[in-house]
């Protein structure tokens, strides 16, 4: 053997198989001092086919009962064989993967998966010191450099780095999961420092409480950062912020967002204001001599239109008179039929809190401006982005949300797939837009937009990353389509549920321990990594502002100021924390 093999000697082995079957193995331990040092998730390692060949493991089971035996040496004054109790230990181990000192040309290579299984008979060993501490660096060393990423180190030798390939993280969708307070936005943040080292990362975070603005800060920041505008913003002083005018709105999104589907009008509302719209935008066009795009687009296509004009014309619509017959004018047909709508317009577009969509600069109307807001939100430069949607009203949230997200995956779709540079949506807080179950109107305009991007989005170079606390409330859809979990700590049995549900049956062991794991560790599985541990993650250098509240130290140590009331009080009024 060289010297980076693992070894297993006969006289240190824990037990041998006595059962096998496609699942999982049972051995009957036969060293019980050295299983006094062996616990639930620890890795064993059976005899393979061949010498060279060992079958790896994560204990899942651990049974010790009392078995009678006959005594075969001597008879009892009765003429019978006595018998005694004879304590044996079980273990159940479910196969992870192949380790094989030689395979072909190679020496020292682990694989998912068991080719084969172990024989009945066929020794078995704790994977621990030495031999762990190898097995770890095995499966660092068999990642490509360029492809390893850290994300911290094995709970069962914390010497050993954990190490996941960045490139399957992110190709097939992950989901990061865990109860409040478990460590959810540090590993976010510690992911997003390990991006930051690549020469052009591109991720946008959807940051929903403004946690991750420390990371948009300092001299040389993780992320730029951008925020969707307030009443008080003006883009000619501030950059960063971003503005969702109403004409990127599809068709679907305007009706939910003005429509009241309810009313007997409703099919006339939305007929007038689909009509008008698309006209709308075929004037804008062939004002700015864009004959090209007037003989191609459609209603839903992103082209500026008057707001304004839209008024007018639905206003006409609703006073019209047409002539009737001996010449006398009768009320028209929409006559009366749009007021609620055009009111319902008027009081949400004056509604200072949605300066963001129907209040934005007078530049928001030139057909350039997406341009300008494509490039900033999917170029390379900066190539991390943290949007802050936290003074977003939250019955428009998941709008807001989708329509972004749509328009950055439609702009992505049209490049052409040469030119295509990787990008993955960071889902925070999900359940607040991406709701299980039944969904609002609103809610459902942004299920729509992610669930295409979770099912369509790898064949053109978008992938998301899922973070929440509830994913019991995450859209089904869009969990099943992760092949990658980081699992934090979860303490509700019905999230725990759903986890588990998403993980092969294989992995029960793993998952029942997720009650259990203390603040910053997690269960890592899927295709990034090639044997599915727990893990503790890296501490981020800088920290996002999620940190837990200290209640009662600071109680006793922190006293509340009026001018801090006072200044909070004027921030609620001005829909703003500047």
């Amino acid at each position: 053997m060289t010297e980076s093999s693992l070894e297993f000697i006969a006289s240190e082995a824990l037990g041998r198989a006595f059962r096998v079957d496609t699942s999982s193995v049972w051995a009957e331990a036969t060293d019980h001092e050295r299983l006094t040092r062996t616990g639930v998730g620890s890795l064993i390692a059976f005899q393979g086919a061949s010498s060279s060949e060992y079958l790896v493991g994560v204990l899942d089971r651990v049974t010790r009962d009392l078995q009678d035996e006959a005594m075969l040496d001597k008879l009892s004054d009765d003429g019978n064989f006595p018998v005694e109790a004879r304590q044996r230990d079980l273990l159940r181990v479910v196969l992870l993967g192949t380790y094989r000192t030689v395979h072909g040309s190679k020496k020292d290579t682990f694989k998912r998966g068991a080719d084969s299984y172990p024989l009945v008979e066929s020794p078995c060993w704790i994977v621990e010191g030495t031999n762990l501490q190898k097995l770890m660096g095995l499966l660092a060393k068999q990642l490509d450099p360029d492809k390893r990423l850290r994300l911290g180190t094995f709970v069962a030798d914390p010497s050993a780095v954990a190490v996941a390939d960045g490139d399957r993280l992110f190709q097939r969708h992950a989901a990061l999961l865990g109860s409040t307070g478990s460590g959810k936005s540090w590993a976010v943040a510690l992911i997003l420092e390990r991006a930051r080292a690549l020469a052009h990362p591109n991720l946008i975070v959807f940051d929903m409480h403004g946690e991750y603005g420390p990371l948009t800060m300092g001299e040389s920041p993780t992320a730029s950062g951008f925020r969707i505008a307030g009443p008080g913003d003006n883009r000619e002083s501030n950059k960063a912020a971003l503005y969702i005018p109403w004409w990127l709105l599809n068709q679907e999104e305007m009706q939910a967002l003005l429509l009241d589907r309810s009313e007997d009008n409703a099919p006339n509302q939305a007929a007038r204001l689909t009509h008008h719209v698309r006209e709308l935008k075929r004037e804008h066009l062939i004002k700015e001599g864009r004959q090209d795009v007037v003989d191609r687009f459609t209603v839903d296509s992103p082209i500026p239109f008057s707001l304004s004009g839209l008024f007018e014309r639905l206003s006409a619509d609703d006073t019209a008179m047409v002539s009737g017959s001996g010449g006398r004018e009768k009320q028209g047909p929409f006559f009366g039929r749009l007021t609620r709508f055009i009111n319902r317009m008027k009081s949400r577009t004056e509604d200072r809190r949605y300066t963001f969509m129907f209040s934005p600069p007078g530049e928001s109307e030139d057909y350039e401006w997406l341009h300008e807001l494509a490039n900033d939100l999917l170029g390379t430069n900066p190539g991390i982005k943290v949007i802050d949607f936290s003074e977003v009203p939250s019955d428009v949230l998941p709008i807001v949300v989708g329509v972004l997200a749509r328009v950055l995956y439609e702009i992505h779709f049209w490049t052409e797939e040469q030119k295509r540079t990787p990008i993955t949506f960071v889902c925070d807080e999900a359940h607040l837009y991406l709701p299980a179950g039944v969904a609002d109107v609103a809610e459902l305009r942004a299920l729509d937009s992610f669930e295409r991007i979770a099912k369509e989005g790898r064949k053109y170079g978008i992938s998301l990353l899922v973070v929440s606390q509830r994913p019991s409330d995450v859209s089904r859809t869009v969990l099943s389509q992760c092949n990658n979990f980081i699992a934090l700590r979860m303490t509700n049995d019905q999230d725990q549920a759903v986890v588990k549900r998403l993980m092969p049956d294989t992995m029960d062991s793993l998952t029942a321990s997720l009650p259990l794991l203390d603040v910053g560790e997690a269960i890592l599985l899927g295709d990034a990594i090639i044997l599915p541990t727990r893990i503790r993650l890296d501490m981020p250098e800088v920290k996002p502002a999620s940190a837990t509240k200290d209640f009662w130290s600071e109680w006793n140590e922190v006293e509340v100021q009026e001018v801090d009331i006072v200044s909070a009080v004027e921030a609620m009024r001005m829909q703003s924390r500047k």
